[in-house]
């Protein structure tokens, strides 16, 4: 049974890619187009984890935009399949991000949950990044807390403690839902959000493109649509 009371929550905050967005696809595709003439290329599972570790690793350090970011991914990958990579491959590899599919059910549960919460992001990219997914996604939201923002990306706090501010609200009537425990259920339980695990990996072979974490939200769900059916709506 859920620990949840969706009738005390007044807003519900959101991780955008792997949760709203499907990060995975995107990333295999530019990927495909990344490694074409490589001569080989490993099982899809191998470059998503791969990817779990490239990412962390070129977050690393001062912080940069997304972009910056995901070239050196970009980078990383080449130097891994013995691929060159060059600035304008490199540029658009991370240009792809706004490209990437929603889930199928994204849309209609985020309007279905929009119709009794206040919704927000919180989300490791870049703000002309995030326009392009949010234009996939056709919904308005309340707040939009990007990493370009708050200088930072997660699993650091400072997305988790921007939103409350925005939002006026406490932490108690703040509902974090999330695919990543890495990334977001994690931290946001460490401090002191309720969260919705939104496992879209459920049923899936390898460990994704999520580094590793151990982490116990309060309600776990298989997608947007079970979470808008949990809460009434």
């Amino acid at each position: 049974m859920s620990k949840i009371d969706f009738d005390f929550v007044e807003a519900l905050t959101f991780d955008c890619y792997g949760t709203l967005i499907d990060w995975e696809s995107g990333i295999l595709h530019a990927l495909d187009v990344l490694l074409d003439p490589a001569a080989s290329k490993p099982d899809q599972d191998t470059l998503l984890e791969q990817f779990g570790r490239f990412e962390p690793e070129a977050e690393s350090g001062p912080f940069r935009p997304y972009r910056e970011v995901l070239q050196d991914v970009a980078r990383m990958f080449g130097d891994a399949y013995s691929v060159e990579v060059d600035d304008i491959e490199a540029a658009a590899f991370a240009s792809s991000v706004a490209l990437w599919p929603p889930f199928p059910d994204s849309t209609e549960a985020l309007r279905a949950l929009a119709s009794r919460y206040r919704l927000a992001i919180v989300s490791n990219v870049d703000d002309d990044l995030f326009e392009g997914s949010a234009a996939r996604l056709g919904v308005t939201f309340d707040e939009v807390v990007t990493a370009q923002q708050v200088g930072s990306y997660k699993p650091a706090r400072a997305h988790f403690d921007e939103v409350l501010e925005r939002l006026e609200l406490p932490r108690e009537k703040v509902l974090h839902c999330a695919q990543s425990l890495y990334h977001d259920i994690g931290p946001a339980s460490v401090l002191g959000f309720r969260c919705v695990w939104v496992n879209r990996r459920a049923g899936k072979s390898g460990k994704g493109a999520t580094p590793p974490a151990e982490a116990t939200p309060d309600l776990e769900v298989p997608d947007l649509g079970s979470l808008a059916r949990a809460a009434g709506l």
